[in-house]
Protein backbone atom coordinates (compact mmCIF):
# COMPACT_ATOMS: atom_id res chain seq x y z
CA UNK A 1 0.00 0.00 0.00
CA UNK A 2 1.23 3.51 -0.81
CA UNK A 3 0.22 6.62 1.11
CA UNK A 4 0.49 10.04 -0.52
CA UNK A 5 -0.02 13.16 1.57
CA UNK A 6 -2.40 15.76 0.20
CA UNK A 7 -2.56 19.07 2.06
CA UNK A 8 -2.06 19.37 5.81
CA UNK A 9 1.22 20.02 7.61
CA UNK A 10 4.43 19.68 5.67
CA UNK A 11 6.59 18.44 8.56
CA UNK A 12 7.36 14.91 9.63
CA UNK A 13 4.90 14.96 12.54
CA UNK A 14 1.43 14.47 11.09
CA UNK A 15 -1.75 15.16 13.05
CA UNK A 16 -5.42 14.25 12.70
CA UNK A 17 -6.06 17.26 10.42
CA UNK A 18 -3.82 15.80 7.70
CA UNK A 19 -5.60 14.11 4.83
CA UNK A 20 -4.30 11.24 2.73
CA UNK A 21 -5.08 9.53 -0.51
CA UNK A 22 -4.70 5.79 -0.21
CA UNK A 23 -3.50 4.08 -3.36
CA UNK A 24 -3.55 0.32 -3.37
CA UNK A 25 -2.26 -2.09 -5.94
CA UNK A 26 -4.72 -4.91 -6.32
CA UNK A 27 -3.64 -8.29 -4.99
CA UNK A 28 -6.62 -9.90 -6.71
CA UNK A 29 -5.55 -12.55 -9.21
CA UNK A 30 -7.26 -12.67 -12.59
CA UNK A 31 -6.73 -14.50 -15.86
CA UNK A 32 -5.30 -12.44 -18.70
CA UNK A 33 -4.80 -13.47 -22.33
CA UNK A 34 -1.25 -12.61 -23.41
CA UNK A 35 -0.16 -12.33 -27.02
CA UNK A 36 3.14 -14.08 -27.79
CA UNK A 37 5.62 -13.97 -30.64
CA UNK A 38 4.73 -16.41 -33.42
CA UNK A 39 5.46 -20.03 -32.45
CA UNK A 40 6.73 -18.97 -29.01
CA UNK A 41 3.81 -20.22 -26.92
CA UNK A 42 5.54 -23.26 -25.37
CA UNK A 43 8.76 -21.35 -24.63
CA UNK A 44 6.79 -18.51 -23.05
CA UNK A 45 4.82 -20.98 -20.94
CA UNK A 46 8.02 -22.57 -19.63
CA UNK A 47 9.67 -19.23 -18.82
CA UNK A 48 6.57 -17.88 -17.06
CA UNK A 49 6.24 -21.07 -15.00
CA UNK A 50 9.92 -20.74 -13.95
CA UNK A 51 9.07 -17.27 -12.61
CA UNK A 52 6.33 -18.83 -10.47
CA UNK A 53 3.49 -17.41 -12.55
CA UNK A 54 0.40 -19.57 -13.08
CA UNK A 55 0.14 -20.05 -16.83
CA UNK A 56 -2.21 -22.07 -19.03
CA UNK A 57 -1.53 -23.09 -22.61
CA UNK A 58 -4.24 -25.31 -24.12
CA UNK A 59 -2.54 -27.87 -26.37
CA UNK A 60 -4.19 -30.08 -29.00
CA UNK A 61 -2.69 -33.24 -30.50
CA UNK A 62 -2.35 -33.08 -34.28
CA UNK A 63 -0.91 -35.49 -36.80
CA UNK A 64 1.86 -33.71 -38.71
CA UNK A 65 3.09 -35.08 -42.02
CA UNK A 66 6.60 -34.57 -43.35
CA UNK A 67 8.05 -35.99 -46.54
CA UNK A 68 9.60 -38.93 -44.71
CA UNK A 69 7.34 -39.52 -41.71
CA UNK A 70 4.19 -38.76 -39.74
CA UNK A 71 4.19 -37.77 -36.10
CA UNK A 72 1.67 -36.75 -33.44
CA UNK A 73 2.63 -33.38 -31.95
CA UNK A 74 1.01 -31.06 -29.43
CA UNK A 75 0.15 -27.71 -30.98
CA UNK A 76 -1.37 -24.68 -29.22
CA UNK A 77 -5.14 -24.65 -29.57
CA UNK A 78 -5.13 -20.86 -29.95
CA UNK A 79 -2.11 -19.65 -31.89
CA UNK A 80 0.07 -16.93 -30.31
CA UNK A 81 -1.77 -16.86 -26.96
CA UNK A 82 -1.07 -18.03 -23.44
CA UNK A 83 -3.20 -17.29 -20.39
CA UNK A 84 -1.71 -16.07 -17.11
CA UNK A 85 -3.31 -15.75 -13.67
CA UNK A 86 -1.65 -12.78 -12.05
CA UNK A 87 -2.23 -9.67 -9.97
CA UNK A 88 -1.90 -6.20 -11.46
CA UNK A 89 1.57 -5.73 -9.95
CA UNK A 90 2.85 -8.83 -11.81
CA UNK A 91 1.96 -7.45 -15.25
CA UNK A 92 5.41 -5.88 -15.88
CA UNK A 93 7.09 -9.17 -14.92
CA UNK A 94 5.03 -11.00 -17.55
CA UNK A 95 5.94 -8.43 -20.21
CA UNK A 96 9.66 -8.84 -19.43
CA UNK A 97 9.49 -12.53 -20.33
CA UNK A 98 11.12 -13.61 -23.60
CA UNK A 99 8.52 -14.49 -26.21
CA UNK A 100 5.76 -12.31 -24.74
CA UNK A 101 4.61 -9.43 -26.97
CA UNK A 102 1.81 -7.69 -25.13
CA UNK A 103 -1.38 -7.86 -23.16
CA UNK A 104 -4.67 -7.41 -24.97
CA UNK A 105 -6.55 -4.19 -24.38
CA UNK A 106 -10.27 -3.56 -24.33
CA UNK A 107 -11.58 0.02 -23.93
CA UNK A 108 -8.12 1.25 -22.94
CA UNK A 109 -7.65 -1.30 -20.14
CA UNK A 110 -5.85 -4.62 -20.07
CA UNK A 111 -8.46 -7.26 -20.86
CA UNK A 112 -9.04 -10.00 -18.31
CA UNK A 113 -10.95 -13.23 -18.81
CA UNK A 114 -13.50 -14.75 -16.46
CA UNK A 115 -12.20 -17.80 -14.61
CA UNK A 116 -15.27 -19.65 -15.91
CA UNK A 117 -13.98 -19.41 -19.50
CA UNK A 118 -10.57 -20.79 -18.52
CA UNK A 119 -12.33 -23.63 -16.67
CA UNK A 120 -14.36 -24.38 -19.82
CA UNK A 121 -11.18 -24.50 -21.91
CA UNK A 122 -9.57 -26.86 -19.39
CA UNK A 123 -12.66 -29.11 -19.44
CA UNK A 124 -12.62 -29.21 -23.25
CA UNK A 125 -8.95 -30.12 -23.37
CA UNK A 126 -9.24 -32.74 -20.60
CA UNK A 127 -12.03 -34.55 -22.47
CA UNK A 128 -10.30 -34.38 -25.83
CA UNK A 129 -13.55 -33.18 -27.37
CA UNK A 130 -13.70 -32.84 -31.14
CA UNK A 131 -13.48 -29.09 -31.62
CA UNK A 132 -12.55 -26.30 -33.99
CA UNK A 133 -11.22 -22.87 -33.12
CA UNK A 134 -12.31 -20.04 -35.40
CA UNK A 135 -11.57 -16.34 -35.40
CA UNK A 136 -14.75 -14.99 -36.92
CA UNK A 137 -18.00 -13.98 -35.30
CA UNK A 138 -21.24 -15.91 -35.44
CA UNK A 139 -24.86 -14.85 -35.14
CA UNK A 140 -26.22 -15.28 -31.65
CA UNK A 141 -27.43 -18.83 -31.10
CA UNK A 142 -29.83 -20.41 -28.62
CA UNK A 143 -28.32 -20.49 -25.14
CA UNK A 144 -28.02 -24.06 -23.89
CA UNK A 145 -26.71 -26.11 -21.00
CA UNK A 146 -24.93 -29.46 -21.45
CA UNK A 147 -26.82 -31.82 -19.12
CA UNK A 148 -24.97 -35.08 -19.84
CA UNK A 149 -21.74 -36.47 -21.23
CA UNK A 150 -18.12 -35.48 -20.67
CA UNK A 151 -18.89 -31.75 -21.03
CA UNK A 152 -21.72 -31.81 -18.47
CA UNK A 153 -22.25 -28.43 -16.80
CA UNK A 154 -20.91 -26.36 -19.69
CA UNK A 155 -22.98 -23.45 -21.03
CA UNK A 156 -22.82 -22.17 -24.58
CA UNK A 157 -24.84 -21.45 -27.68
CA UNK A 158 -26.39 -23.92 -30.09
CA UNK A 159 -25.69 -22.83 -33.68
CA UNK A 160 -25.92 -24.30 -37.16
CA UNK A 161 -22.44 -24.71 -38.67
CA UNK A 162 -21.95 -26.50 -41.99
CA UNK A 163 -25.57 -27.74 -41.83
CA UNK A 164 -25.04 -29.32 -38.39
CA UNK A 165 -26.03 -28.25 -34.89
CA UNK A 166 -22.95 -27.54 -32.79
CA UNK A 167 -22.09 -26.00 -29.42
CA UNK A 168 -20.37 -22.60 -29.61
CA UNK A 169 -18.24 -21.08 -26.87
CA UNK A 170 -17.29 -17.45 -27.38
CA UNK A 171 -14.01 -15.99 -26.15
CA UNK A 172 -14.74 -12.38 -27.04
CA UNK A 173 -11.67 -11.03 -25.22
CA UNK A 174 -9.40 -12.67 -27.79
CA UNK A 175 -11.77 -12.67 -30.76
CA UNK A 176 -11.98 -16.47 -30.96
CA UNK A 177 -14.80 -19.00 -30.85
CA UNK A 178 -14.70 -22.73 -30.17
CA UNK A 179 -17.14 -25.07 -31.93
CA UNK A 180 -17.77 -28.48 -30.39
CA UNK A 181 -19.69 -31.50 -31.67
CA UNK A 182 -22.15 -32.49 -28.92
CA UNK A 183 -25.11 -34.88 -29.30
CA UNK A 184 -28.36 -32.89 -29.20
CA UNK A 185 -29.73 -35.26 -26.56
CA UNK A 186 -27.02 -33.93 -24.18
CA UNK A 187 -28.17 -30.28 -24.32
CA UNK A 188 -31.20 -28.41 -23.08
CA UNK A 189 -32.24 -24.74 -23.48
CA UNK A 190 -31.50 -22.35 -20.64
Amino acid sequence: MVLNQVGGSSGKNLNAKDSFIVVTISEQYQWYPVYTNPRAEKTSQTLLAKKGIEVYLPLQKQLKTWSDRKKWVEEPLIKSYVFVKISVKQQPEVLMTNGICRFLYFSGKIASMPEKQIDQLKLLMANEAELEILDYSFKKGEEVYVKAGPLQGMKGELITFHSQKKLLLRFDHIGQSVIIQVPLAFVEPL
